[in-house]
């Protein structure tokens, strides 16, 4: 918004003097344009809803928890490093940090997939009900704003703080390894590097979205909160065992062919991907493990002829597409419905 000045000295002092006489001289502009800056108000709500984030106890708490967990399995690659008759110049040395360990504790990479879902789950299970449930939701949809602003703002300044948050894992990470070891990464693998924490944050958005899904259907927070955990907690634990049972249950009796025992175990295979956390861990073991060719079984045949080099950072991507696009598409599907749902709702003040 642009408001321009055109009157002379003579006509600014004679309509100063006649309305503002006390202030002429104080107030007045300079000859040249005069601008003012007004910021759209869906970043405003943006910007206070990354304030209200970062200050509350919750973020701060898991902030703290996925710090500590990540300074854990850095210090057991470190460890583990010392162990290791390799050298500085093997292929892809840098990349280790992100999945050796000593045993002692799991590596970086399985703390993201266990503690990534309560991230984001903490972050948008009261996105909504609280707003209603406090009766600031009904002024707030009473200011000249658009509804959808509401969701798209919560959701926006999540997933600005969720990045902001694994980036700065990853570049503490990097600068943990260049200090202890002295040695940079390569330009693939900080291509690599950049990707994970790409998918790491596309994989704490599907839990995300899920969360500010149930903070719209269900009135109440703890609900919705126990709700998302339940839902992690199935995917975490329990869905391995209901796959294992179910390809027991159907698995073919007597002697198999090569081809039909591969068959059968990509079948299974397709089963584990409906998972979250397995499209995740496929995707950042075949990005932080070039030495890995496929992510299914593979026949004899097959393999014959097969050269046992790291694949270039082209090819991993193409492996691990069909993952992030999964992770990407339930993310979508979520949002939308939650979307949806909210668009369409009734809301009335208390």
């Amino acid at each position: 918004m642009k408001e321009v000045y055109i009157m002379n000295d003579k006509r600014w002092n004679h309509f100063f003097k006649k309305y503002r006489p006390h202030d002429a001289v104080a107030e007045r502009p300079s000859a040249f344009t005069h601008k003012t800056n007004i910021i759209h108000p869906f970043w405003v709500m943006v910007s206070k809803e990354i304030s209200d984030q970062v200050r509350s106890w919750r973020f701060i708490i898991m902030a703290a928890l996925i710090a500590l967990t990540c300074l854990g399995s850095l210090y057991a690659a470190l460890a583990q490093f010392g162990k290791q008759s390799g050298s500085a110049e093997d292929a892809f040395f840098f990349l280790n940090l992100f999945t050796l360990s000593d045993g002692t504790l799991p590596p970086f990479t399985v703390f993201i997939s266990f503690l990534g879902p309560l991230l984001g789950i903490s972050l948008g299970f009261d996105a909504i009900n609280s707003e209603q449930n406090r009766g600031t939701l009904s002024r707030l949809l009473s200011q000249p704003i658009y509804r959808d602003y509401v969701i798209n703002s919560k959701f926006v300044a999540d997933l600005i703080v969720i990045s902001t948050l694994f980036v700065a894992l990853g570049l503490l990470v990097l600068g943990s390894g260049l200090i202890a070891l002295g040695i940079p990464p390569t330009a693939d693998e900080l291509s690599r590097l950049i990707f994970f924490i790409l998918i790491s944050i596309i994989y704490v958005a599907f839990w995300l979205n899920l969360s500010i899904l149930f903070s719209v259907v269900f009135r109440q927070a703890a609900t919705s909160a126990l709700s998302g955990i339940a839902i992690w907690l199935f995917f975490s634990i329990f869905y391995s065992m209901i796959v294992d049972l179910l390809a027991r249950a159907i698995a073919p009796k007597g002697m198999l062919t090569e081809g039909q025992a591969v068959q059968f175990q990509n079948f299974v295979l397709g089963l584990m991907r409906f998972n979250p956390g397995q499209l995740f861990s496929d995707a950042t073991i075949t990005l932080l493990m070039p030495s890995v060719r496929s992510l299914g079984a593979l026949t004899m045949e097959q393999l014959e002829g097969a050269l046992p080099t790291p694949l270039p950072i082209g090819q991993s991507l193409l492996m691990v597409w069909p993952q992030v696009t999964g992770l990407i598409a339930g993310s979508i599907l979520l949002f939308g419905l939650g979307y949806y749902l909210f668009m369409r709702r009734e809301i009335r003040p208390r």
